[in-house]
């Protein structure tokens, strides 16, 4: 595959080079290049022949008619795949393919489709395709923590850490609760102090759940104006851009281009620096950290296991993947629950009226000096439809991540063969036009019933299902609630006086944020 790769740069640069069509028939006339060129050519289209060879088979899902090497990198738009699938899906259907350079890949659509995918057959569609991006940024398969991780022994083994520890340190307990709440009132101390004033929330909303996930890791707490802090979290904002859009597709399409000096350092030069700042403080936590004593913290009790694997090859208990953990948690735990925290301000301040009657149930329920606690959300149904919809509106993850089928699997009659890469298209479950009323528009009610009472849909998976779900989701829904109520109890959110009304649409990234937007936050007053 490299050889091929290898030819293929060769031919396409030097043909480039050459400018004319007419200067390279000379050429190859010239210089006896004529055979080997007719030789290359066939041997692409034989190699390119051999990989959409599934496409013979008359169970295997439609799709549009791939080129020659390039497949249908072309007939997508790599920085908006959301709405690309969605022109395909009303074409093809619910189960439809796509051909990504030498990759077949096998799009699931619809709650049907997806649930089968992920649940009904999740036994062998829970492996992760092979990333070159990421096996160039140093994550080997047995050190690429929880997320990325092949599906195996190693993955089991961390998952069950991660979810063990989370546990022991306060998840679903009263500890992190208290924690959170604590970081609730700093965040609100925060926009208490530029109250009146026309701001950009994101910096502050990280601030905050950049430091539920750092107590956790690291058992410590960053002050806001903190420099460590706010670098921080520049470079993992800078970082996240860079895995996502169409350069990072063509270098997983052609991975012999990683190999140009400097291109892949420049294009993931924050990833780089981000691992780097982690290594930081994952060695400042080492030097303190007593084997004696109980850990104090996750990367305590990740190091307790290092020092229990020694002598063990089986063993996924390394530093390569306790560096990788902690990344997870960090991008997947505190970005995805601050950008979710972002939109909900946005719609807040669009729709003015869904949150009044929100602050009408805080105050109802919880009043306007007690803080919220979980307790209060089984009490608080319209408030908990709000923070659903929300997420489900939002949508901020709506590819998933990739799989990949360890073995053939059969999904709405189509035969998906195995080592075909897997997309859930969870957009389309979030929007699916024949299970929400309004699918495109911001509607609460989706998770009330005629009563009123919260009514959780099963369509409802911003989470993923399956062996895969979320795994911090139990912490991101104690978040996002705590927060939420804790903002909307204290401050009225306003579009600020001489500004534009904000747009409701996102930009596609990974996650998906809104586009950037301004809020006034107004202190209430008892009875507002």
């Amino acid at each position: 595959m490299l050889i091929l790769d290898v030819v293929l740069s060769v031919s396409y640069w030097s043909l480039r080079s050459l400018g004319s069509s007419g200067a390279v028939m000379e050429l190859l006339t010239g210089t006896g290049l004529w055979p080997v060129a007719i030789f290359t050519v066939i041997f692409i289209l034989l190699v390119d022949l051999m990989y959409r060879r599934q496409r013979w088979n008359s169970r295997y899902p439609p799709g549009p008619m791939p080129w020659p090497v390039l497949g249908n990198l072309l007939q997508v738009d790599l920085d908006n795949m959301p709405y690309s699938l969605y022109k395909l899906q009303n074409r093809y259907g619910d189960v439809f393919s796509l051909q990504m350079a030498w990759k077949p890949m096998v799009v699931i659509n619809g709650l049907k489709a997806v649930w089968e995918v992920l649940v009904t057959c999740g036994e062998d569609t829970s492996d992760r395709p092979a990333v070159p991006i990421f096996e160039y940024l140093g994550l080997k398969p047995r050190s690429q923590g929880v997320v990325l991780a092949p599906y195996g022994h190693e993955w089991r083994e961390q998952r069950r850490f991660s979810v063990s520890t989370l546990r022991n340190f306060g998840l679903g307990k009263k500890s992190l609760e208290e924690w959170v709440t604590k970081e609730a009132g700093h965040l609100c101390d925060a926009f208490t102090a530029q109250a009146g004033q026309s701001i950009n929330p994101n910096t502050m909303l990280n601030k905050a759940m950049c430091n539920v996930i750092a107590s956790l890791i690291f058992a410590r707490r960053f002050e806001y104006e903190d420099p460590y802090l706010i670098r921080m979290l520049e470079i993992l904002e800078k970082s996240l851009t860079e895995i996502a859009g169409f350069v990072p597709e063509i270098l997983n399409a052609f991975p012999i281009l990683l190999h140009i000096p400097g291109l892949a350092d420049k294009v993931f030069q924050g990833q780089k620096t981000f691992m780097a700042i982690l290594d930081n403080l994952l060695t400042e936590n080492r030097t303190t950290w007593d084997s004696a004593q109980p850990p104090r913290n996750l990367t305590d009790a990740f190091l307790a296991e290092i020092e229990k694997a020694k002598g063990n090859p089986d063993s996924s208990f390394n530093d390569e993947n306790l560096r990788m953990v902690v990344a997870d948690l960090f991008s997947a735990g505190m970005v995805t629950t601050s950008i979710t925290l972002s939109w909900a301000l946005l719609l807040m301040i669009l729709h003015p009226h869904v949150q009044r009657r929100v602050q009408q149930e805080i105050d109802e329920v919880i009043g306007q000096v007690r803080h919220p606690e979980m307790a209060d959300q089984a009490r608080m149904p319209y408030t908990n439809a709000v923070i659903h919809e929300v997420q489900r509106f939002a949508d901020i993850s709506p590819l998933n991540l990739p799989r990949i089928t360890s073995r053939d699997i059969e999904v709405q009659d189509f035969l998906i063969p195995k080592g075909t890469i897997l997309i859930n298209n969870l957009s389309s479950v979030l929007k699916d036009e024949t299970v929400w009323e309004k699918p495109l528009h911001f509607h609460p009610e989706h998770f009330l019933d005629a009563q009123g009472h919260f009514v959780k849909h099963e369509a409802f998976m911003p989470f993923s299902a399956g062996r895969r779900a979320c795994l911090g989701e139990p912490l991101a829904r104690m978040e996002l609630f705590l927060f939420f109520t804790c903002l909307l109890q204290r401050f009225s959110f306003l579009v600020p006086t001489g500004q534009p009304r904000p747009s409701d649409h996102g930009t596609f990234a990974v996650p998906v944020a809104p586009t950037p937007y301004k809020l006034c936050a107004v202190l209430r007053e008892q009875g507002q």
